[in-house]
């Protein structure tokens, strides 16, 4: 029997924000119901900190600038292959509910629905956002119509950056959950193999939690840590970073970090709690779902986020052409309580360039040759070990965002477990860490004349790592 695939994908969640992975405070008992059926992966990583490559790169098991969809703003090119369509092509119904955003999703130029290449989806429920900006076939603004509800935004007392946003009945959240429920009864019904891609809006900014969530959060005060921040530690980093740190995205000043209060950094980050704990509901109704029905053992399940968010810690708010663990190390798990045994955890590097091949392993699948990523079904089973799969991470930003236009961020990163390397190419700036001894990222490393030989083998592993994002389509047809 075909397994069938539920693939959860938040949008810009941190790891931090969930209790399976040391937050002691936020309520998550479902997703760490999940994590407790399968593996919870301690390092993975995305390709990019942004959404458009970042999901580009996991939708097609290749890395972003191999397929040439390297900015937000972009379109992937028609002959990319998500592995949607590959299992599509295998007999699989597919579908999926909120964000895609592999296409330009700004309401100038995408008015009505994103435009989308041949991605194997038979039902494409659309949302791209919450707030902001409105589409005219945008599903769940449509479902909110016709339930007599809107976007809901309302302020909260001495705080400019955060808001109550719509209640748990009304969110984005909620609908996405609904149509992945109707979707595999419907499939259920029919003994349909289904392959289905909850694509959650939350935790994203704008900071809009529902108001009985955020109130909670809020109450512990002072319990909520402040941004992890040392006066000074931008002076030697790249100049992006002290630009971002001064306006979010180089031109928000509600997030200027030195003119927020104690009080403000509090609320975003109780904001995201109370966000990730309407989402928490949400995959328990899923996982529910899938149990009732006697589903659950046949059914794996991906929860995983595009990419993290800096939500202040050093002196930013929100993402850019920076790599530190906030943003580009991201919560995944992968369960199916048939065939993988849970309640284990991996501390193994991983990238999530590595997903696709996994699942296309998993359900016994062709590979598609042109995937750049290493299945990690082999770690799931058990025949290698738990710990061990790659020697690096990758990732790449290259203009990912329009935000600084005065000199374009080209920025890589390389990460071997102990010590992070990242070159800024367009302005010949670099930074270095020791996770050992500086867990935090605060010490850039980079001048050190000490680390030298450190630096010498990083940027040796991060050209290798560059060198084999070449494309490995078209395959070669003969020796010559």
């Amino acid at each position: 029997m075909k397994p069938n695939i539920l693939w959860i994908c938040t949008d810009q969640q941190r790891t931090d924000t969930l209790h399976c992975y040391g937050n002691s405070i936020v309520d998550t008992a479902n997703i760490d119901r999940l994590a407790e059926m399968g593996v919870l992966f301690e390092q993975a990583y995305c390709q990019s900190p942004v959404c458009t490559p970042s999901r580009a790169s996991f939708m097609t098991g290749r890395y972003s600038r191999t397929t040439r969809c390297r900015q937000n703003g972009q379109k992937i090119p028609d002959d990319e292959k998500l592995v949607s369509k590959l299992f599509a092509e295998q007999g699989y119904v597919c579908g999926l509910a909120g964000k895609l955003h592999l296409a330009p999703c700004h309401p100038d130029i995408c008015k009505g629905v994103e435009e989308r290449i041949d991605d194997g989806y038979h039902a494409f429920h659309w949302s791209h956002a919450v707030g902001g900006h409105a589409w005219a076939l945008d599903d769940y603004l449509q479902w909110l119509e016709k339930k007599g509800a809107t976007l809901k935004r309302e302020p909260i007392p001495g705080v400019r950056q955060t808001f109550y946003g719509n209640d748990p009945e009304n969110r984005q959240g909620t609908w996405c959950t609904d149509e992945a429920i109707s979707f595999i009864r419907a499939n259920r019904r029919h003994g349909n193999p289904w392959f289905f891609s909850v694509n959650y809006f939350d935790p994203h900014h704008p900071f809009d939690p529902p108001k009985e969530l955020m109130e909670k959060y809020m109450a512990l005060g002072e319990q909520i840590p402040l941004p992890n921040y040392i006066e000074g530690e931008l002076d030697n980093k790249p100049r992006y970073q002290r630009i971002d740190s001064e306006n979010a995205y180089n031109f928000n000043a509600m997030f200027r970090y030195r003119e927020m209060s104690e009080l403000e950094h509090r609320a975003a980050r109780a904001s995201q709690w109370a966000m990730v704990e309407h989402l928490d509901t949400q995959v328990g109704r899923l996982l529910d779902e899938l149990e009732q029905s006697g589903e659950l053992d046949n059914t794996i399940i991906i929860f995983m986020s595009d990419h993290g968010e800096m939500l202040g810690d050093h002196g930013i708010y929100w993402k850019g052409p920076y790599f530190y663990e906030e943003l580009v190390r991201v919560p995944l798990m992968i369960a199916w309580p048939g065939k993988v045994a849970g309640g284990r955890r991996s501390k193994a590097l991983v990238e999530l360039v590595d997903l696709a091949p996994t699942l296309l392993e998993a359900s016994s699948l062709p590979l598609y040759p042109g995937i750049q990523g290493r299945s990690l079904w082999s770690l799931l089973t058990g025949e290698t070990e738990l710990n061990k799969h790659r020697d690096s991470v990758y990732c790449e930003y290259y203009n990912a965002q329009p935000w600084h236009p005065e000199l374009p961020p080209q920025c890589t990163m390389v990460f071997d477990g102990r010590y992070k390397l990242v070159r800024v190419h367009s302005a010949g700036e670099g930074e270095l860490y020791d996770l050992l001894l500086d867990p935090k990222e605060h010490r850039n490393l980079y001048h050190y004349p000490y680390y030298g030989k450190e630096k010498l083998r990083l940027l040796e592993l991060l050209t290798d790592r560059m060198a084999w994002t070449v494309d490995p389509l078209p395959e070669r047809l003969a020796e010559w």
